[in-house]
């Protein structure tokens, strides 16, 4: 891969100790031409001390340590701007809790050479859920459908956060002026980049529940994306 199309995953963690290892080590091991940003937010369990021992014995693994939790989107904007403010040709998001399968990431890379934007998608042909129950399901996918018919546009899973930008997207969307930052952030950058006439690519995943831990969902993630649809939709993008 060329010096302009390196690619950094943006790793954000809170609580990840028992996760961090084992995923650093499936995403080098199905891509070991990426690097990753471990974005810890001041984990009380000590996951960014142990990014930053992971980093001191593997070059391509990277730590950025913020202050305080302050939400999923947030991290995600603040690893964005460190890889903006360096050579990455795209830049991905994923979970650290192997929601997101590592073994996705070579066909996402490649649908990268075509698309602008390329979406880890649960719900075209060949996509899906696993150990997830009845409410999660109906609240995911009915909240894709629902910021489908506000927002007009024809993604079907606008809620997933398993993503791969071109810089170009980043750079055109105007990070600093996203409003949303919990369930709703990722509906607000794939409706930023879609208004803008990137080319948006899905590509089916099978998403599986976290192996470890508990899952960072919560009902005022869940309110925030059913509200924040319609700012979205009035801001003018």
């Amino acid at each position: 891969m060329s010096a302009l199309r390196r690619t950094l995953i943006c790793l954000p963690t809170y609580d990840e100790r028992e996760n961090l290892g084992p995923m650093v080590e499936a995403i080098l091991a199905s891509a070991p031409q990426v690097e990753i940003l471990v974005i810890d937010d001041d984990s009380p369990d000590g996951t960014g001390r142990l990014a930053d021992e992971i980093a001191a014995r593997e070059p391509r693994v990277h730590v950025l340590h913020r202050a305080a939790k302050e939400g999923l989107g947030r991290a995600y904007q603040a690893g964005f701007a460190w890889a903006l403010a360096r050579d990455y040709g795209l830049v991905m998001e994923m979970d650290c809790d192997f929601s997101h399968d590592p073994k996705y990431l070579p066909a996402m890379l490649a649908a990268a050479g075509e698309a602008d934007l390329v979406l880890g998608s649960r719900y075209v042909p060949g996509g899906g859920t696993v150990n997830w129950g009845l409410g999660r399901r109906l609240i995911s996918r009915g909240g894709s459908l629902y910021a489908r018919a506000i927002l007009g546009l024809p993604i079907r899973d606008l809620t997933g956060g398993f993503k791969c930008f071109r810089r170009e997207v980043l750079e055109a969307i105007d990070l600093p002026s996203v409003q949303c930052n919990g369930y709703a952030f990722q509906i607000e950058l794939t409706y930023r980049a879609a208004r803008k006439g990137f080319r948006v690519r899905e590509i089916p995943i099978v998403f599986t529940d976290r192996r470890v831990g508990h899952s960072k969902m919560s009902r005022a993630i869940v309110l925030e994306g059913a509200t924040r649809v319609w700012s979205i939709r009035l801001s003018g993008w």
